[in-house]
C-alpha cells in the first residue's frame, strides 16, 4: 500500500498543509512512522474538509473521535479506494499532453453531477482514467458532439444510479442499524456492506452488458439490413419507428390528495405494468414525465398492442385509467432522447384521448393497419384539431380485433 508525506497527502486531499497539520493535532489523523500518511488518511482528510465546510467544528469532531462515539476507521476499507484522490496534473496539463480539447476534458467533472472545473484544477486520478476513453476517440476522428453527448449521458444516468443506492443503502441498512444502536461507521466497516457493495458493481456492469447486447443487436440487423439492400437481396419496408406517450388520468389531483407516498407508490406499481408491455412488443421506455411516460418503439404495429396491454394492466393493477397516443415517423435520437415533430405529435395525440382510450394517427395506421394478425383495429374518429398542430389530423381509436 502507497504512503505518502505531509506535503503529498494533503495536495492529493486537496487541502493545504496547515490544515491537515490540524487534524494531525486535533488527533483526527494518526501518521505512521516517519510522519507518513496513508491512503485512508487522504480520505479522511477530504471528508472531514468537506465536514468542516458544513459548519461542525474540528473539536466537535475530534472530541467525539476520542470518546468513540464517532469513528472514521472504515474509510480504510478497499471498498473506499473508488473516493479518488486528486493527481499531478491540471485539466490543462493533460489537455495538451494528450492534444484533446480542454472543454472535453473539463465536460469528465461537469458530467459527473459537480460544478464545471476550471483548467488550472487538478483531476482526481479517475478523472484521468475517463480522459484516456476520450483521447482515444478524439484519435480515431470521432466528433465531438458525439463524445460530449456520450459522457453526459453516462454521467446522468450513472449519477441517478449512484444516487437510487444511496437512498436503497440509507433506508435499507443504514436506519435499521441506527435505530437498532450501531453506529454508522460500524455498519459501513462490515462484512455485509463490503460484499455487499462488490455484488452491486458487479450486477451493474452485468446488467450494462445486457444493455449492450440488446443496442448491438440492432445496430448489427440495420447494418445487415442496409448492405443486403444495396445488393438488391432485401427490399426495405417502408416502416417508420413510433412514438408512445401514456398519461394517467388525475394523477397530480390524486398525488395532492394522498401525499408523497402514494406517489411513489403509484409510480412503483406503473413502472412495472408498462415496463413489461412496452418490452414485450419490442419497445422501451424513454423517460418518465411525473404523471406519465414516453415510449420508443421501432415497429408501429407492436406499439399499437403494447398500448393496449398498458392500458388494460393499468385498470386490472387497480391504478386511474390512463390514456395513451401514437404518431409515427422520423425522429431524431440525442443525449439519450428523442426529439421532432413525431414526439410532439404523439404527446398531443395522448393529451386529446379519453381516460382508457389508445389514439393513433394516420401514419400509424398506414403503418400497422395491413399488418395480419395484429390483434387491434382501428375506428375513424374524424379530423381533430390538436393544440400546437397545424391543420386537422385524422386520428383513429385502436381496440382489441
Amino acid at each position: 500500500m502507497s504512503d505518502y508525506s505531509r506535503a503529498d497527502a494533503a495536495k492529493r486531499a486537496g487541502i493545504g498543509v496547515d490544515d491537515l497539520t490540524a487534524l494531525v493535532d486535533h488527533g483526527i489523523l494518526r501518521p505512521g512512522a516517519g510522519d507518513r500518511f496513508t491512503p485512508g488518511d487522504v480520505r479522511r482528510a477530504e471528508l472531514v474538509h468537506n465536514v468542516k465546510e458544513t459548519g461542525i467544528s474540528l473539536e466537535g469532531l475530534a472530541a467525539a473521535l476520542e470518546r468513540g462515539t464517532v469513528s472514521l476507521d472504515f474509510l480504510d476499507a478497499p471498498v473506499y479506494e473508488r473516493f479518488s484522490a486528486l493527481g499531478e496534473l491540471t485539466f490543462q496539463q493533460l489537455s495538451d499532453r494528450m492534444g484533446v480539447p480542454i472543454n472535453l476534458l473539463l465536460l469528465i467533472r461537469e458530467a459527473a453531477g459537480s460544478a464545471q472545473p476550471s483548467p488550472d484544477d487538478r483531476m482526481r486520478d479517475e478523472e484521468v482514467v475517463i480522459a484516456d476513453f476520450i483521447e482515444a476517440q478524439v484519435k480515431a476522428g470521432f466528433r465531438p458532439i458525439a463524445i460530449e453527448r456520450l459522457i453526459r449521458v453516462a454521467g446522468d444516468s450513472l449519477r441517478r444510479l449512484a444516487e437510487s443506492e444511496a437512498a436503497w443503502w440509507r433506508t435499507e441498512v443504514m436506519g435499521p442499524a441506527m435505530d437498532a444502536g450501531m453506529r454508522p461507521d460500524d455498519v459501513s466497516a462490515t462484512d455485509m456492506s463490503i460484499n455487499m457493495s462488490e455484488r452491486a458493481e458487479k450486477a451493474v456492469l452485468a446488467m450494462y452488458h445486457s444493455q449492450q447486447m440488446r443496442a448491438w443487436t440492432g445496430n448489427i440487423i440495420g447494418s445487415l439490413e442496409t448492405m443486403l439492400a444495396a445488393a438488391g437481396l432485401h427490399s426495405r419496408l417502408d416502416r417508420p419507428p413510433a412514438m408512445c406517450f401514456l398519461d394517467i388520468t388525475g394523477y397530480t389531483r390524486l398525488t395532492q390528495e394522498r401525499g408523497d407516498e402514494a406517489a411513489a407508490t403509484l409510480a412503483g406499481t406503473l413502472s412495472r405494468v408498462v415496463q413489461r408491455a412496452s418490452v414485450s412488443h419490442g419497445g422501451r421506455a424513454v423517460k418518465w414525465l411525473g404523471d406519465g411516460v414516453m415510449f420508443y418503439f421501432p415497429d408501429a404495429g407492436p406499439g399499437v398492442v403494447a398500448a393496449l396491454d398498458m392500458v388494460d394492466g393499468v385498470a386490472e393493477a387497480g391504478l386511474p385509467p390512463a390514456h395513451v397516443g401514437l404518431h409515427a415517423g422520423p425522429i431524431i435520437f440525442q443525449e439519450g432522447d428523442y426529439y421532432g415533430q413525431t414526439v410532439n405529435i404523439a404527446s398531443r395525440i395522448a393529451e386529446y384521448a379519453r381516460p382508457g382510450e389508445v389514439l393513433v394517427s394516420q401514419a400509424v395506421v398506414d403503418t400497422a393497419g395491413s399488418k395480419e394478425g395484429l390483434g387491434a383495429t382501428f375506428t375513424q374518429i374524424g379530423p381533430v384539431e390538436l393544440k400546437g398542430v397545424d391543420g386537422a389530423m385524422g386520428l383513429y381509436a385502436a381496440r382489441r380485433g
